[in-house]
């Protein structure tokens, strides 16, 4: 396939690995700033990156990366807060399809050529919508660690913290445990002023803890951490949302091998624990605790999304997972919402406009998961129908399957990779098949 690939606004180094880097030129083109309406006639520019290193020009066909939550060379650019209101997912597919209908007019060199989207994370998201709403614009698209289900009444709310215990727990169950026993450890060291002052010089904080604020941010941070490490828990070093080394779950409970630790001893092995995450390369002075984990990544446009069609429940009850009890608050979290962002959560508008479970009509999506990534709880993990597959990969992490290939990839990743390209052959050759009916029909009609 690698013959004939052109990777269209495409996955970039640090998506894949900081060893395969791809030429690209950037392009722009205009979109309006709102498709649905007529009350707004604004337009703006979006950006594209083009590779046709590989790409066939006699019609070969065009992978579509459907981007992220944040700039496209990073996979992060934060939007002006006056337009938020057009940060949708809508609006994105909406500017994709008018980028992609601009690129195969009949006058451009890819007029004949079939688009294949495909993207992880929210944009696996991105890419499984995209066929569903324009699939007159797509051929198919593979949808990486896209968690369309992670959202009210379709998943358990504790289904996602469950996953990322499990990572810990499969390399070392005193991981775990530690982990689980940490929230009180830190509870207690922090009900007093000494308590805090020694956590912060314990774990070089570079602003001390001093109300029970900062202990909570802490907690939260400590969270992120855990849900990342997850993610990212890779078979080979990367250096995505931060330096790690291959397995960092594995490396990091190395440092948690006792659960039964006194509480500061215990805190200062989990402080061991977290610097594979947070100081791997030894250059980090002192931990922020006040910069999210994955702020390289836009999060602010992503937490506004989540604050309007985004909405994905998240609990813990701190038995069947390492975490502390956490209850699923509605009303809390749209207070948040609206003290942050001036809007109110509409949890049930992703399933009323993409179809949340009731997705059989729709055709030629293959759906991806890693069993490590806790995201999966959210995914698609049967087949839907023919077309719509359920790929599952046990050993992969979050669309480890998209990255560049390794040769520490797991068996189930590389037969992954090989379904990938069966399906997308069987849907060029159905495009190239539907083009030349629809010559021959329009043939016919002009000789009548």
């Amino acid at each position: 396939m690698a013959g004939t690939v052109a990777s269209l606004a495409l996955t970039l180094c640090t998506l894949l690995s900081t060893a395969y880097c791809y030429n690209y030129s950037t392009e722009r083109f205009r979109v309006p700033v709102d498709h649905f309406s007529f009350a707004v006639n604004d337009t703006f520019e979006i950006r594209y990156l083009v590779n046709a290193d590989h790409w066939r020009e006699d019609g070969g066909p065009i992978f579509f990366y459907t981007g992220n939550e944040g700039d496209i060379t990073m996979f992060a650019e934060n939007t002006e807060p006056k337009y938020l209101g057009y940060l949708t997912s809508q609006q994105a597919l909406a500017d994709y399809a008018d980028l992609i209908k601009y690129l195969t007019a009949n006058q451009t060199e890819y007029n004949k050529s079939p688009v294949i989207a495909f993207g992880g994370s929210y944009g696996g998201m991105l890419a499984a919508w995209f066929r569903m709403k324009y699939p007159h614009i797509v051929a198919g698209s593979i949808a990486a660690s896209a968690p369309i289900l992670q959202f009210t009444g379709l998943t358990p709310c504790e289904a996602f913290y469950r996953i990322v215990t499990s990572d810990f727990e499969a390399a070392s169950s005193e991981c775990s445990n530690s982990i689980r026993k940490s929230w009180k450890a830190i509870n207690n060291v922090t009900s007093s002023d000494g308590g805090r002052a020694w956590l912060s010089s314990a774990w070089q904080l570079c602003k001390p803890l001093q109300k029970q604020g900062d202990v909570s941010a802490l907690k939260d941070w400590l969270i992120d951490i855990y849900t990342n490490m997850a993610m990212l828990n890779y078979p080979y070093p990367t250096n995505f949302l931060a330096p790690l080394p291959a397995k960092p779950i594995k490396v990091a409970c190395q440092f948690l091998p006792d659960s039964k630790q006194e509480e500061k001893p215990l805190l200062q092995s989990l402080f061991k624990a977290i610097s594979v995450y947070t100081n791997y390369t030894g250059k980090t002075k002192c931990l922020d605790i006040g910069e999210d984990a994955t702020s390289d990544l836009g999060e602010r446009g992503w937490d506004f999304q989540a604050c309007t069609e985004m909405v994905m429940p998240m609990c813990s009850d701190g038995r069947h997972d390492m975490f502390e009890k956490k209850a699923w608050d509605f009303t809390q979290y749209s207070d948040t919402c609206y003290k942050k962002w001036k809007v109110r959560p509409q949890p049930d508008l992703a399933v009323k406009i993409y179809g949340g479970k009731d997705i059989s009509t729709t055709s030629n999506i293959i759906f991806s998961n890693g069993l490590l990534d806790p995201w999966s709880s959210g995914g698609v993990l049967r087949s839907m129908s023919t077309s719509v597959r359920a790929v599952i990969i046990p050993e992969g992490a979050h669309h480890l399957d998209l990255r560049a290939s390794n040769p520490a990839d797991p068996t189930s990743v590389i037969e992954a990779r090989r379904a990938y390209q069966y399906f997308i052959s069987t849907w060029i050759k159905q495009y190239r098949k539907q083009q030349t009916k629809k010559k021959r029909l329009l043939s016919r009609n002009t000789t009548e």
